[in-house]
């Protein structure tokens, strides 16, 4: 279940509220059901995948992909599997936890872990939502935002493209108000 946070401290759980919270974003947020495949419950649970892992798991939920390809133009998809093992984990999170936005939207089904988007909303405030297993967030395209892992430094997500040229971050120098403190 997503937990929303605003700079104040206050916290929503229910989908109701955080869509409100979200609506002047255009955020979406929607729960994906990973379904009740034993194999695909049992390489989800896994720190590692391989490639022909990774595979598995993303043909096993490729009916929200041809949905996405059908109704938004969606190209392409991978699996990104962080863990605390991987090389250079660090280098690689700091490209994010800064803010920024892309020419693109960033799509995200996640099925494993957990991480934290924050955003800038119109009014300049500040929230932070924390996406869990089954939940799919579409952040739109020029979105103020940035992300980092909670303190398991865990997460399985499945990312769709309609092209790779927009997924450079562009980054804002913004400070962001939030102390990056974990939901959990």
């Amino acid at each position: 279940m997503a937990i929303l946070r605003l700079e104040d401290g206050t916290t929503y759980t229910e989908l109701a509220d955080i869509e409100r919270e979200l609506a002047p974003l255009n955020i979406q947020l929607n729960r994906w059901p990973v379904g009740d495949n034993p194999e695909i419950h049992s390489l989800l649970a896994k720190d590692a995948l391989t490639d022909e892992e990774k595979e598995q798991v993303l043909q096993a939920l490729d009916g929200y992909f041809e949905e996405l390809k059908q109704t938004a133009g969606y190209q392409s998809r991978d699996l990104i599997v962080l863990h605390p093992e991987i090389p250079n984990l660090d280098a690689l999170l700091s490209k994010f936890d800064r803010c920024h936005y892309h020419t693109d939207n960033e799509v995200r089904y996640i099925v494993g872990g957990e991480g934290v988007f924050g955003f800038v909303r119109p009014d300049r405030t500040q929230v932070e939502v924390t996406v869990q297993p089954e939940e799919y967030i579409n952040v739109p395209a020029n979105t103020e935002h940035w992300f980092y892992l909670t303190p398991s430094r865990r997460i399985k997500a499945v990312r769709y493209f309609t092209t790779t040229e927009g997924w450079t971050p562009e980054y804002t120098d913004k400070e962001i108000r939030f102390g990056k403190v974990a939901v959990v």
